[in-house]
């Protein structure tokens, strides 16, 4: 019953790891700074459902023979298989949203928007919808409607430009595509939704604070109010935008992070916290433990 036994450890962990989210959370993540909230998400966003990958993987590695009773080797090598060829099914899904977005892009002609502060070279889409965003994965590309250009003016312009360059600047596509793929894999888990929404706020959060070193917090803040109900025109998972349909409470905490939060002023990169990333590091290392029993299995 050794497979199994993983299998029913692997999931007893994950449901754990997000219910110990949620009391860290509540001690020291809502309201305290970016940093902590995003480490503290993703962690628990990202490590359940590596570590019921991680099992599947090595289940499917060591085979089906050797299993007592006989039954239990072809059903964890089931289940396991199952499992991951429904996550590659997922992953290729969205790799065929992204292409798809890109081709739909790509037709509308390049344009370089320029402003003081600021200069793009992107997509510009004829359309009468105020949207601006990131689309793609690893080199996406920004797209702006002629809606956006005509709404706002060169100073407010500038500080939706320099947010979608925050995007570009930590790659907001890349690593959303993937985490994506984890959200639909393991949407039946404890919180992934309100996790997703928390990383999603985040991202926004972040790629804001970034962006306040090149525009005023003030203009931002403004242009943030001026078109946050403007719906995204693609998935999130492969589109990072500056405004989309979303909760008022994500719309006041971006704005009281550009207004209110002192660190808007520090180094953006002030959301990489050492002591966060080496415990990051140690829970996905634990998550990918159960490959360790490969070699071992006989």
């Amino acid at each position: 019953m050794m497979h199994l036994h993983m299998i029913e450890i692997a999931l007893v962990a994950a449901v754990l790891c997000r219910f110990l989210y949620r009391y860290l959370y509540h001690q020291v993540g809502a309201g305290h700074c970016w940093q902590t909230r995003w480490h503290l998400g993703l962690t628990a966003f990202v490590v359940p459902p590596l570590l019921l990958l991680a099992t599947a993987v090595s289940i499917l590695m060591m085979g089906v023979g050797g299993a007592s009773p006989a039954w239990e080797g072809p059903l964890s090598y089931g289940l396991s298989l199952g499992f991951v060829l429904v996550g590659l099914g997922l992953w290729l899904h969205l790799s065929w949203l992204t292409r798809k977005a890109l081709r739909e892009v790509q037709r509308s002609p390049k344009a370089l928007i320029e402003t003081p502060q600021v200069c793009s070279v992107g997509r510009v889409v004829n359309v009468p919808t105020v949207f601006s965003a990131q689309v793609g994965a690893w080199s996406s590309e920004l797209v702006i409607s002629t809606g956006l250009l005509n709404h706002l003016d060169e100073e407010h312009l500038e500080a939706v430009l320099a947010h979608e360059m925050g995007h570009a600047h930590y790659r907001d596509t890349f690593w959303f595509f993937w985490l994506g793929g984890l959200r639909r894999l393991t949407g039946w888990l404890p919180f992934t939704e309100s996790l997703w929404q928390e990383l999603l706020l985040l991202r926004e959060v972040r790629a804001d604070k970034w962006a306040a070193h090149k525009v005023d917090s003030l203009v931002l803040a403004e242009s943030l109010m001026s078109v946050i109900t403007a719906p995204l025109m693609y998935s999130e998972a492969v589109c990072a935008g500056f405004s989309c349909e979303a909760p008022r409470s994500r719309l006041a905490q971006r704005i009281d992070a550009l207004l209110f939060d002192e660190s808007v002023g520090e180094a953006a990169d002030g959301f990489v916290s050492s002591r966060w990333v080496v415990c990051q590091n140690v829970a996905i290392a634990l998550a990918l433990s159960p490959l360790l029993t490969i070699p071992f299995h006989h």
